[in-house]
């Protein structure tokens, strides 16, 4: 297989230059204080359509013959890449098709039809709709516009690394979501011609992780099955193209937990004001839970913000999850005796910690009650991890039973 070249990529961006966004880069106090480097962010989440997906879908489609535009494109996705290849084919004036899963968000499934494709639903997952999206292609005559295993979709994603270089040329250390991995392989491409110093990091949710496998294996292996809430980088199989890119470019790969991605959401939404969907924040959820060995970061550091497509009541409960796992966001089971004034005094040592009620239910019914004592379940807002734990180690020392509720 041919390698992709810079030269390939700087072509790219010459062909996108009229109607990609060159999206910023800003800088994250809150990020440089926690790592130690000088952090700053590239906004692909400010991209049109909401993320980095345009730049491969509209250059594979632009270098289409006359003859195959006329049979229209076909795609499958979870969301971005769908959005990106209706809105790529209705810049070009061509009919697109787009197989999206089952449970693919409303509003990315209202986005993508906004832009005037026509969406087929169809199996759970994002590789599931792949294998429908083949056959399609295959019956129609369309071309079958992948979202990550084409040379021109890596190039088109390459065109960030360009921009990287240009925008921040200290950078030594890029962090970058990683799925299928055509991001990752063009940004790894671009900076291994141009700034072969900048260490690359693919960061990948680990519970829909198959590049370490596959790493380790030497050639692409499919997961078995995948949860997570980065439905963005819920790939579970390398695409070959990119794996040969990476391979030859050496980029590592991490992994970040559910717990890490959402603190990563809420700190991105409170902190830099930008709403960013669950893989797009990957690359912060690294920096965030990643020990400093692991990631080895040199240099300054950027973290890319691939996606900010996220629907509100997603973004509701990940709210919450955030901030619980930041330890601002707390309930309580606590056992106290079934008399009067009890729950008043629970309140009371609540109250002088600081802490904040939120809700509070009191019962005389449980399976692990005795018939003297009373359960109260109370969610409390605190002010972080240290403070939540002052408020633990006083309710311990005033002898309450407690447990913490997930």
């Amino acid at each position: 297989m041919q390698a992709i070249s810079v030269a390939e990529i700087e072509a790219a961006e010459q062909i996108l230059a009229p109607v990609i966004r060159r999206t910023p880069i800003v800088p994250s106090r809150v990020l440089s204080e926690a790592t130690g480097h000088d952090v700053r962010l590239k906004c692909e989440n400010l991209q049109r359509t909401g993320s980095f997906k345009p730049r491969g879908a509209y250059l594979r489609i632009a270098n289409l013959p006359a003859a195959d535009r006329a049979r229209g494109v076909v795609a499958a996705s979870a969301g971005n890449h769908a959005q990106g290849v209706a809105w790529a084919a209705s810049e070009l004036g061509i009919d697109a098709t787009v197989f999206m899963p089952t449970g693919a968000s409303l509003p990315k499934l209202t986005a993508t039809r906004a832009y005037g494709a026509t969406v087929v639903q169809t199996g759970d997952t994002v590789d599931e709709a792949l294998v429908a999206a083949t056959e399609f292609a295959e019956r129609t005559g369309a071309t079958l516009v992948h979202p990550f295993d084409h040379p021109d979709v890596v190039a088109g994603q390459g065109t960030i690394g360009l921009e990287l270089v240009q925008q921040f040329p200290d950078v030594g250390t890029v962090l970058v979501p990683t799925g299928g991995g055509g991001l990752l392989a063009g940004v790894a491409t671009a900076l291994a011609a141009l700034a072969p110093r900048v260490r690359v990091v693919g960061v990948q949710a680990a519970q829909a992780a198959a590049w370490p496998g596959s790493l380790a294996a030497g050639a692409p292996v499919a997961l078995s099955r995948m949860s997570t809430m980065a439905d963005g980088i819920a790939i579970g199989r390398p695409g070959v193209v990119p794996f040969a890119q990476v391979r030859a470019v050496g980029a590592r790969i991490v992994t970040v937990d559910e717990e890490a991605l959402s603190r990563a959401l809420v700190l991105l939404l409170e902190r830099a004001k930008l709403v960013v969907e669950p893989a797009g924040a990957a690359a912060v959820a690294a920096l965030l839970s990643c020990p400093a060995a692991e990631l080895e970061l040199t240099g300054p550091v950027c973290a890319i913000l691939s996606g900010g497509n996220i629907d509100p009541l997603l973004l509701t409960r990940l709210i919450g999850h955030g901030l619980a796992a930041a330890g601002r966001y707390l309930t309580l089971r606590v056992t106290v005796a079934d008399r009067p004034g009890s729950l008043g005094q629970l309140l009371e040592l609540i109250g002088r910690t600081g802490a904040d009620v939120v809700e509070i239910t009191h019962s005389r019914i449980g399976d692990r009650l005795a018939v003297d004592e009373a359960d109260v379940s109370i969610t409390l807002e605190t002010r972080g991890a240290a403070h939540r734990d002052e408020l633990l180690a006083a309710l311990a020392n005033a002898r309450y039973a407690v447990r913490v509720q997930d």
